[in-house]
């Protein structure tokens, strides 16, 4: 379609909203349709389009009331809904199909299609190809923007300016940035203004939290060591190892400093005094002075130290009673500028097929959470090897991290972005639970990118939405934990479903907020009528890390003040370097 060019600049070319139909414009844009409508297109009523907008479609449908204005670039197989608007100098190509009420800011490029790249031939001599580009209904598109092919844009997205959006994006969005991503739902922005903005309450919180950080340490110290809960409201509880760590981590988050009245040096004493030289693994055992005075045993369920004793539902030694202290007290001792004294050796007498035997006895349906522990266990002790005894150690401390990663990337369901099976009511919750134990170990501590994000995504949102999670017994420090971590870290590779994900992490953070105990912190099931309703380490370690979570998911954690540097780290331990390198 063809048109000759108008000489001199016009107001209402430039400012096309201020176009009258029944002014004397209006009989040049009805000779202006009938020009567009001699080489085939379909032109609805109330329509301006400028003379000086470059027109050239092979196909063409615009509906009632939409301007195309001065110096607009428009060309190939184009439907345009009614009240729509493209602006001066805005580009769109190819094959766009869009909505009512769609409104292109200028210098705005969308480029529905792509050149081919074969490599027989310069890039000039080759042609395009187009999977084309869908918007929505009542979408904003910023100035400046730019929309690749391929993409479709739900209704009621509103798209900043400058952003470069390569991936699909929701209903009712608001993105930025390059490359685009979701920022919030546009309906669920609207503030009750008589209430504190959700960044006032975190930082009130954040505030109130160091303040009682002290007291709540010392709450939970009875009898010469650290307790998960007192006596007194949970009943007593076996001398452990975790509570001395969650102390550790604890104040490290909001004190900046080991819990008062212990120096760094005494708690890496404590913590690491009961390591077994041969295998580097610690024992569940008592932590106070009297209950370090006698020899260090490992539970017989971890010997003999021969290599891994592989049975169908074992991973040892990181299964049983000692596996979740590699990465407690491996984590703690860290933080107090220490290390481990030994290498954990144990996972060193297990070559990548053993690993790979293991990971293929074991049931990723029934038991994916203790399957995705075990991995977790596995890989920190990897880790850990790597970041403090690479040079003592004749891998570097790698050991089978190799044949983990390389089986559970060829392992993950491309569906389902899992490794566990919906099972009876509650559908997902061992997959995704196990889910995040083996992504936190393994893709997250290592700096590894999911294998499927976006239908990992899809998964636990639809997890997120089972009616279990908001019952006293399923919303637990566990379960919230396990599907803020996930949608923070498929977040990092992709912005599908991030409004949907945003609105979910909103009301969760508020909630959390609402929990905390003046004084006590945060208990692991705050709504259950048990002990674990009672305030303790644990649901205050746990929680401060959700807290912290679910705030930057939403770009909101720097308002809290502290970041997580221990088992919940945002930050990768290691790097895992290519087996080339190995």
């Amino acid at each position: 379609m063809h048109h000759s060019m108008a000489e001199g600049v016009r107001r209402v070319d430039f400012l096309p909203w201020e176009y009258d139909p029944t002014s004397e414009e209006g009989a040049a844009q009805e000779a202006r349709r009938r020009e567009l409508v001699a080489d085939g297109a379909k032109i609805g009523t109330g329509v301006f389009v400028a003379p000086n907008a470059a027109v050239f479609c092979d196909r063409l449908t615009v509906g009632d009331r939409t301007y195309i204005a001065a110096l607009a670039y428009v060309t190939g197989d184009l439907t345009i809904g009614a009240d729509c608007s493209i602006n001066p100098y805005a580009v769109v190509r190819g094959e766009i199909r869009m909505g009512d009420g769609v409104r292109i800011g200028a210098h705005t490029s969308i480029l529905g299609f792509n050149h081919s790249m074969a490599t027989d031939r310069p890039i000039h001599r080759q042609g395009t190809w187009s999977k084309g580009i869908t918007l929505g209904d009542d979408v904003w598109i910023g100035s400046n923007a730019t929309i690749l092919d391929g993409v479709t844009v739900g209704d009621h997205v509103i798209i900043g300016a400058g952003s470069v959006v390569t991936k699909d994006v929701p209903d009712w969005a608001v993105v930025a940035g390059n490359p685009a991503r979701v920022l919030r739902d546009r309906r669920t922005d609207t503030r009750d203004d008589s209430a504190p903005d959700l960044a006032t309450e975190l930082r009130a919180f954040a505030g109130r939290a160091r303040e009682q950080a002290g007291d709540l340490l010392a709450r939970c110290f009875e009898d010469g060591r650290f307790v998960d809960r007192p006596a007194s409201l949970a009943g007593a509880l076996e001398p452990a190892v975790r509570p001395w760590a969650d102390a550790v981590e604890i104040a490290d988050l909001l004190l900046d400093a080991p819990p008062p009245g212990f120096s760094a040096g005494d708690l890496v004493r404590r913590l690491t005094a009961r390591q077994d030289p041969a295998t580097g693994l610690i024992p569940a055992g008592d932590l106070s002075d009297d209950g370090l005075s006698g020899p260090a045993q490992l539970p017989a369920s971890d010997e003999p130290l021969d290599p891994m004793q592989l049975g169908p539902m074992q991973l040892n030694p990181m299964d049983g009673p000692a596996s979740y202290h590699v990465l407690s007290v491996g984590y703690a001792v860290r933080l107090l500028g220490g290390r481990l004294p030994y290498p954990i050796r144990a996972v060193h007498t297990l070559s990548d097929r053993d690993v790979v035997s293991a990971l293929e006895a074991r049931d990723w349906g029934a038991q994916a959470w203790g399957s995705g522990a075990a991995v977790d266990a596995l890989a920190t002790a990897c880790a850990l090897n790597i970041a403090d005894f690479s040079a003592e150690l004749p891998d570097g401390g790698v050991g089978p991290l190799h044949g983990l990663v390389g089986w559970l990337s060829a392992s993950a369901n491309p569906e389902t972005g899992m490794w566990g099976a919906p099972q009876p009511a509650p559908r997902w919750l061992q997959a995704v639970n196990g889910f995040y134990r083996l992504t936190r170990g393994s893709y997250a501590q290592l700096g590894l990118p999911l294998p499927y994000p976006e239908a990992a995504v899809d998964t636990v949102l639809e997890h997120a939405a089972d009616p279990y999670l908001a019952t006293p017994e399923g919303y637990t420090a566990c379960n919230v934990l396990d599907v803020i971590h996930p949608l923070w870290l498929a977040a990092k590779q992709t912005g599908h479903r991030r409004a949907e994900g945003a609105a979910w992490a909103r009301g969760q953070l508020r909630r959390a907020l609402r929990s905390w105990v003046d004084g006590a912190g945060f208990a692991f099931a705050p709504v259950t009528d048990g002990a674990d309703a009672v305030a303790g380490l644990q649901g205050t370690e746990m929680w401060l890390s959700i807290v912290w979570l679910l705030a930057d998911y939403l770009g909101l954690a720097d308002e809290l003040g502290y970041r997580p540097r221990g088992v919940h780290s945002p930050d990768p331990l290691v790097r895992l370097a290519p087996i080339s390198d190995r």
